[in-house]
Formats: structure tokens, C-alpha cells, sequence
């Protein structure tokens, strides 16, 4: 009898362990998001000021671009499109602002640490990225996600989420920080993420 309960409760707390584990799917949330980073060309107060105007515009043009895009590979084949374009307008802000120093863009898988915002966390991990380089790109960065729309409207995360396709669960992981259950599921995630990715 003694070991009857050992073992049920062993059992127990694996299926309740098993609960918190995160699923195929909420490994999926890298394969849904498209990032954005700006990277500085100096960590000069002049230069934080440039990286964020190149930011603005860039943020303006793909708003318009990506409006009404429901899928990553979407977003993806919509900036990988636009790639020159994007690149003519960052230099072009660049010299409207009077800058010598060029940018220049890749699209490209690029692993992120765990980044937390107003209305949504994301794990570390590898993402699909719409990397700017200014000048000699040795200053601070600048990050956002693209895709789903969260750069240009923070406010509405839920309801871009669910547009673009994330499960209920998928979402509970990203906007449920303090719930026991996501939180857990984040850690692994992020546990993941930063090792192994």
C-alpha cells in the first residue's frame, strides 16, 4: 500500500508537470514573429538620436507595407521584397539629418535575449529579423517585433496576436508573465531559447 501512494503520487505530479511543459506549439511563437533591430552607429547622444529617426521612418513605411499581412512567411516575403527600398529610405533619412554614415539591412535569423515590454514578454531564442546597421553599428540597440504589428500598436497585442494566428495558449505564454502556469512555460522557453537555439 505504502508504494501504491509513492507511485500515485510520483505519477501525480509528473501529469501535473507534464501540464506545465511547454508544447510543440509554443515553440512555434519564434517561427510566427518577425523582429526589428537598430543598431547604432555610436552610443553618442547624436548618434542614439539618428538611430531613432532612422527607427521612425523605417517603422512608417513598413506599417503601410505590412498592413494587412496575416502570416509570417508573408511579412517575411513582404520585407524581403522591400529590402532595397527600406535601405534607399534609412539613407536617405540619413542624409536629411546631414549624416556621412550609410545603413545597411539583412534579413536574417538572429538569436534575441528575453526581451519584456508594456503588454508582452518574449523569450530568448533565435527569431526571423530585420537587422539595421548604421554606420559602424557599435552602439546601443533598439528592438521591437514586427510582426505581429506590436512596434506601431502596443495597445492592441491581444488582438494582433489572435489576427496573426497565435493560439490562445501561445498567447497566455507571451501576455501572462505572473500566471503560474505561462510562467513556468516561459522559463522553459527561454530556458531553451538561450542554450540551445
Amino acid at each position: 500500500m505504502k508504494y501504491l501512494v509513492i507511485f500515485t503520487s510520483i505519477l501525480l505530479a509528473c501529469c501535473l508537470f507534464c501540464g506545465f511543459m511547454p508544447s510543440e506549439t509554443d515553440f512555434e511563437i519564434y517561427e510566427n514573429t518577425v523582429r526589428l533591430h537598430v543598431i547604432a552607429n555610436s552610443d553618442s547622444e547624436h548618434d542614439q538620436s539618428v538611430k531613432l529617426f532612422v527607427r521612425d521612418r523605417v517603422l512608417e513605411e513598413l506599417r503601410v507595407l505590412l498592413e494587412g499581412t496575416e502570416a509570417q512567411e508573408d511579412a517575411v516575403s513582404v520585407i524581403e521584397n522591400n529590402l532595397e527600398y527600406l535601405r534607399t529610405v534609412c539613407n536617405e533619412t540619413l542624409e536629411a539629418l546631414g549624416e556621412e554614415s550609410s545603413a545597411e539591412l539583412y534579413l536574417k535569423s538572429e538569436k534575441y535575449p528575453t526581451r519584456h515590454y508594456e503588454n508582452i514578454s518574449l523569450p530568448a531564442g533565435v527569431y526571423r529579423s530585420l537587422q539595421i546597421k548604421i554606420g559602424n553599428a557599435e552602439g546601443k540597440n533598439w528592438w521591437c517585433v514586427l510582426f505581429p504589428t506590436l512596434c506601431t500598436n502596443a495597445a492592441k497585442t491581444e488582438e494582433a496576436l489572435i489576427k496573426t494566428g497565435f493560439t490562445s495558449d501561445q498567447i497566455g505564454v507571451l501576455t501572462n508573465a505572473d500566471h503560474p502556469k505561462y510562467k513556468l512555460k516561459f522559463k522553459i522557453l527561454e530556458f531553451f531559447g538561450e542554450n540551445f537555439s
